[in-house]
């Protein structure tokens, strides 16, 4: 493992097909430095003030054009996007971009595609670039941890089911000892966890996440 990229996006419409307006991403390399970050909002879905009626997060939308006014975040077309997430894989020869519950975030890169070129372009990804889920690999690395099921039964982290809980912002709660973080739910914000999920995974040799053995 050399280098990789961390992503998550933001999304509207539905859970089952979601679009996107949010997306950031970190290069990071394998002794946690980080190279490069991106945040960018998609100019066609956030300018498309139906379709944004519906995020979930709808409220965040004055603070997002604070966060362009400012330059912390970059609105631009889905093409442009897609380009730097190409750009940033080739410069910084990426071995595999990883996002939490990725299969969540493959779907919203792909359907904002189809969607916004009407499926003349199909796939957002780069091509040849494997997709990894820190889910998948916390899921692995935190199954039989005694501190993390400790975590868990003190503040009741379990499924309707009785299943242990795997959220970016449980894991991070457990990781930093801080029981009262608040996940942003924006895209970069979100990878800067995310990112810290991954390397503890590492550590506790879960070293392969693909999202499609």
């Amino acid at each position: 493992m050399e280098t990789f990229i961390v992503l998550d996006t933001e999304t509207t419409n539905s859970i089952d097909d979601p679009i996107m307006y949010d997306i950031g991403w970190a290069v990071i390399d394998e002794e946690e430095k980080v190279l490069v970050t991106r945040s960018f909002v998609v100019e066609e879905v956030f300018m498309n003030l139906e379709l944004m009626a519906s995020a979930y997060y709808a409220e965040k939308r004055s603070m997002y054009w604070d966060d362009i006014e400012d330059g912390s975040r970059v609105m631009a077309p889905l093409f442009e996007i897609r380009k730097q997430l190409k750009e940033d894989c080739e410069r910084y020869n990426v071995q595999f971009i990883c996002a939490h519950n990725a299969r969540f975030d493959s779907r919203s890169t792909r359907l904002t595609q189809r969607y916004l070129t009407k499926s003349a372009y199909r796939y957002f990804m780069p091509y040849g670039i494997e997709i990894w889920d820190s889910l998948k690999m916390a899921r692995k690395a935190f199954a039989n941890d005694e501190a993390y099921t400790a975590f868990c039964d003190e503040h009741n982290y379990y499924t309707a089911r009785g299943q242990k809980r795997y959220t970016a912002e449980i894991l991070y709660r457990f990781l930093t000892g801080n029981n009262d973080f608040q996940e942003s739910h924006t895209g970069l914000e979100d990878v800067m966890i995310e990112k810290e999920i991954v390397f503890a995974c590492f550590e506790r040799g879960v070293i392969n996440g693909k999202l499609y053995d």
